[in-house]
C-alpha cells in the first residue's frame, strides 16, 4: 500500500497560493454563431477594447481580440481567448487563457439574456498565460495563472491571480 498521502507532503504541496495580479473587464461584440460542429456549437465573441487593473500593471485591452467559444452537449462552455494588453507606460503584452463556464440551466438563462447574476452560483473559470517582449513585464513570461470570471451583458469581468 502507497504510504503517499497529502498529510506527509510538504507545506507548498498542500495548498495553492496565489496573489491579486489584477482584475479586467472586456467589452465584447454580440457572439458570431457558427452552429452545431462535431464538438459542440461553435460561437465566436470579438474582443473590441478593455481595461485591467492591478498593483504591478494597468491599461487597456486592445481592439482585434477573439474568444472562441464551444457550448458542449453537456451545457458546459469552453473558452479559448486571445487578446493583446497595452499598459499605461506602453508595453504590449499577449494574453491567452483557456476557461470553463457551467452551472444550473436556470442561471445560464438568466446570463444569455444578459441578466446579473450573482458570480458565486455558477462555475466561471479561466488559466491566464502572457508573451511580452518588455524588459520590465519579462516576468510575465514565468507565471502561471488563475482568474474568476463574472459575464455582464456587455462582457466579462475576471479577477486574475498569480499562482505562487
Amino acid at each position: 500500500m502507497s504510504t503517499l498521502a497529502y498529510d506527509n507532503l510538504p507545506d507548498v504541496q498542500r495548498s495553492v497560493k496565489a496573489r491579486p495580479l489584477f482584475a479586467m473587464r472586456l467589452s465584447v461584440r454580440p457572439l458570431q454563431v457558427v452552429g452545431e460542429t462535431p464538438v459542440g456549437v461553435r460561437r465566436i465573441g470579438v474582443v473590441f477594447g478593455g481595461v485591467f487593473e492591478g498593483g504591478r500593471l494597468s491599461g487597456e485591452v486592445l481592439d482585434g481580440g477573439s474568444d472562441w467559444q464551444i457550448l458542449r452537449p453537456d451545457s458546459v462552455l469552453t473558452l479559448d481567448v486571445r487578446l493583446v494588453l497595452k499598459t499605461t507606460d506602453g508595453a504590449v503584452i499577449g494574453m491567452t487563457y483557456r476557461g470553463l463556464r457551467h452551472g444550473a440551466s436556470d442561471v445560464l438563462q438568466r446570463i444569455d439574456r444578459g441578466e446579473r447574476v450573482d458570480p458565486a452560483s455558477y462555475y466561471f473559470r479561466i488559466n491566464p498565460m502572457f508573451e511580452t517582449a518588455s524588459p520590465k513585464y519579462d516576468w510575465l513570461n514565468r507565471i502561471l495563472c488563475i482568474g474568476v470570471g463574472d459575464r455582464h451583458a456587455d462582457g466579462p469581468v475576471y479577477s486574475v491571480f498569480e499562482v505562487l
